[in-house]
Order: structure tokens, then C-alpha cells, then sequence
């Protein structure tokens, strides 16, 4: 009887794990479901005129419109042209002066307190003196957008090499690994689970960015779409502008979460699917 029960609780379970990996995924999607229905019905029912806040059977025409057109997809993929941009450039300084004064004492103090006066300046600030410097063309939208990514990048290399278990660096030594094999063995895996988290946070800042990047004079973009639509009284225009940076911005950021996630297997560490287990 046990052995022949084995196979099938064995079956049920994959089942269940295979059902788990469609499910999980579609819950994240429940909240902004049901808060659209809601509305949709709130609009239908008389409750609101929708007027200002337009329901979602008036924003999706409004997609289907702009994707008609060609306006939807020319606009995102500009702005995602420039994210990507920024972001790499942002991600490259970042992960560069974040793992130079993590292991440098001295360059932590020659640095840090510099970058850190600089964290603080709003994002508009900065716009005048690109403008002034890089004209107002892609350049400075780019490195604007690189600006925002930077510092969470470079705030989460330097924390997590500063932050690595001492014992773990003099083990290393004991074993006379040169310093490339340092940072290779010990480092890099010491590092890498925060690495990844401090990207998807400049990633966020990006998409954050990359609207004050187009408000600078740029003629296509989804920051474009949403100063076109104020100007021209159209809040539907607005709110899909809004809603496109939403699904785009959430679809890069389950990319990068997919792309560094086989770096990550190796961790044993406490998460929602042992407690489900």
C-alpha cells in the first residue's frame, strides 16, 4: 500500500509545485484587478462621472488608439531605449566606485562623504546645468537617467563589501588567496545577493528618472504622452501614459530578476516557499 501510495502523492506534488509556478505569479496580478473592476463599476454605476480618473474600458480605448496609430509603440520604446541607456551607464559607475571605496579604506573616505553630499540633490536639479552642459538632445536625458541609477548601485556595493564577514576574508588569507582569488571565491558571493537588489532599486529609480529626463524639451517618449495629455485636457492619455510605465517597468524588472537568478541558487536562505512546504 506505502508503495504504491509513493508514485502518487509524488505525482500530486508535481502537479501541485507545476500549478504553484502558474498561480503564485497570477496573485500579484489580483489587487490591480479587482481595483479596476471596481472602479469600472463605480463609473457604470453613476458613482463617479469618471471625468478626471477615466475607467479602464476608456483607458484601454485609449491603447488601442495610441497602438493603432503607432504613437504607443514609438513612445515606449523611446523611453526604454533611454532607461536601458542610463541604466547601464549608471550600473557601470556604480558598481565600479561602490566596489573601489569598499575595499579601500582610504578611498572610502576620500569619496564617500563627496557622493554622499551629491545623493542628496533633487533629481530636477540637475536638469539646468545638463541642459547647459549637454545640450537637450539624448545625452543629457541619458545621463540623467544614469544619475538615479547610480547611487543605489553604488550604495549597495559598498555596504555589502564593507559589510563582509571578516572571518570569512581571513580565511581566505590563511588559504594565500591572491586578491583576484579574494574577491572571486569571497567577495563576489559575499556581495552578490545585495548587488542584485541594489540593481533592481536603480532600475526602479531609472523609470523614476526617466520622466523628469523627458520633461527636458523631448518630442517622443512616454513622458511626452503625459505632458501632451495635461496640455490638451486628456486625463485618459495620462493615465495609460502612467499605466504603460507601470507594465513596462515591472516586466525589465522581472527580466533582471530572471537573468541573476541562477547566480543565486546557491544561497540557502529562509522564504515563502518553505513555509508553504
Amino acid at each position: 500500500m506505502t508503495a504504491t501510495a509513493e508514485p502518487a502523492q509524488a505525482e500530486q506534488k508535481q502537479r501541485k509545485s507545476g500549478f504553484g509556478r502558474f498561480a503564485r505569479p497570477a496573485i500579484g496580478i489580483l489587487l490591480p484587478l479587482v481595483l479596476a473592476v471596481s472602479w469600472e463599476m463605480a463609473v457604470r454605476t453613476g458613482w463617479s462621472n469618471g471625468r478626471l480618473v477615466p475607467p479602464p474600458s476608456v483607458i484601454y480605448a485609449t491603447f488601442a488608439e495610441l497602438a493603432k496609430t503607432g504613437e504607443l509603440q514609438r513612445h515606449a520604446l523611446a523611453t526604454l531605449a533611454r532607461v536601458m541607456a542610463g541604466f547601464g551607464l549608471g550600473v557601470m559607475s556604480g558598481t565600479l566606485l561602490g566596489a573601489l571605496t569598499g575595499y579601500s579604506t582610504t578611498m572610502f573616505r576620500l569619496l564617500d562623504p563627496t557622493l554622499q553630499a551629491l545623493r542628496a540633490i533633487p533629481s530636477i536639479a540637475w536638469i539646468p546645468l545638463f541642459i547647459l552642459w549637454l545640450g537637450i538632445f539624448e545625452t543629457s536625458k541619458v545621463v540623467l537617467i544614469a544619475v538615479g541609477v547610480f547611487f543605489p548601485v553604488y550604495l549597495g556595493v559598498t555596504g555589502a563589501v564593507r559589510s563582509v564577514d571578516r572571518k570569512i576574508v581571513e580565511v581566505g588569507r590563511v588559504f594565500r588567496l591572491s586578491g583576484f582569488a579574494m574577491v572571486r571565491r569571497i567577495l563576489l558571493p559575499a556581495v552578490l545577493p545585495t548587488y542584485v537588489i541594489a540593481l533592481r532599486s536603480g532600475l526602479g529609480l531609472g523609470w523614476m528618472f526617466v520622466v523628469a529626463a523627458e520633461f527636458m524639451g523631448a518630442s517622443e517618449g512616454l513622458g511626452f504622452l503625459l505632458v501632451d495629455g495635461q496640455q490638451l485636457g486628456k486625463p485618459a492619455q495620462i493615465v495609460a501614459a502612467i499605466v504603460a510605465f507601470a507594465v513596462i517597468g515591472k516586466l525589465t524588472d522581472w527580466i533582471l530578476v530572471g537573468i541573476t537568478a541562477p547566480f543565486l541558487r546557491w544561497e540557502d536562505r529562509y522564504n515563502a516557499a518553505a513555509v508553504e512546504d
